[in-house]
């Protein structure tokens, strides 16, 4: 029997791009919420003995995770083989440690939480900082993807002459990968200052890639102002505009009308859908769903 991909509200586009790719049966369910603000859950596909996949991203997650626990509950009572999470952004990797007196470590009980629900988990460019690898806090068999391989594709079909850009000293790493799989070259803004409040931002060797197009990357784009600034910077290197992508558009409300208003191009992966997903991570998730299924 195939496996059973389920579906949650918000993954339309990619589940039906991960349907298309064949193997897979769409589960179908029913999901609504009673007047008082409970869930609703209603199985109605034949999951007995079967390996399930729910497709969640979990932007958002505190009004996304009771339904997806309900419909975790509901197909254990129906008696499936397995259940695996497909989650291509995974929240509550911020609070990884307890910064202040009497706070919780969020990472840690969250980790703990989907651990004990689901059989494996695969997601895409977590964002970690102290955790270096998702089997630090869970522990069921977890895979994080990158999407380097994806925007590269994109990069090469759509793109004129791309250069790379890496904002910091940070971005160094995430940039060069991103330019290897491309076959582009890369720069990261060098900051010079002179005295304690005056910096100077610009591209090392700026003559060289001035009838190059400016990418900046990142893993997560949220207010957009750190992209705003290096994209300033490189205009004022004499660069063109910058195309922004990022591989979790999560924006805050109206970053992304103001970095369109600012001249930029901003292009997201579809792990949370919005207007401007262009890279589409099914290919990539299909091939690491092949670790789970047997």
């Amino acid at each position: 029997m195939k496996p059973i991909i389920f579906i949650m509200p918000g993954q339309e586009a990619l589940g039906e791009s991960l349907l298309a790719g064949g193997g897979f049966e769409k589960g179908v369910l029913e999901l609504r919420q009673f007047p008082d603000g409970e869930s609703y859950i209603r199985v109605l596909s034949d999951v007995a003995d079967t390996q399930i996949i729910i497709l969640c991203q979990l932007h958002q997650p505190n009004e996304k995770i009771l339904p997806l626990l309900l419909l975790v509950g509901t197909l254990r009572d129906l008696g499936v083989h397995s259940i695996g999470l497909v989650a291509p952004y995974l929240a509550y990797m911020r609070q990884d440690k307890r910064f202040h007196e009497g706070e919780g470590v969020s990472a840690q009980y969250f980790a703990r939480l989907l651990s004990q629900q689901f059989d494996w988990l695969l997601t895409v460019d977590p964002h970690l900082h102290r955790i270096h690898a998702l089997n630090e806090v869970y522990s069921i068999p977890s895979i994080a993807l990158s999407a380097v391989q994806p925007i590269a594709q994109w990069l090469s079909g759509q793109v004129s002459k791309p250069i790379i850009i890496g904002p910091d000293g940070e971005s160094e790493q995430w940039a060069s990968k991103v330019a290897l799989a491309a076959g582009c070259p890369f720069e990261v803004l060098s900051k010079e200052r002179f005295g304690d409040r005056e910096v100077r931002v610009s591209v090392p060797h700026v003559a060289d890639f001035l009838d190059h197009t400016p990418v900046l990357v990142d893993d997560i784009i949220s207010t957009g102002h750190t992209m705003m600034q290096a994209a300033a910077h490189l205009r004022e290197s004499g660069m063109r505009a910058p195309v922004c992508i990022g591989v979790h558009g999560i924006f805050a409300a109206g970053s992304l009308a103001q970095m369109r208003a600012a001249g930029l191009q901003v292009v997201t992966t579809n792990s949370i859908a919005d207007p401007s997903n262009q890279i589409d991570l099914a290919p990539l998730i299909l091939e690491g769903l092949q670790q789970f299924l047997q």
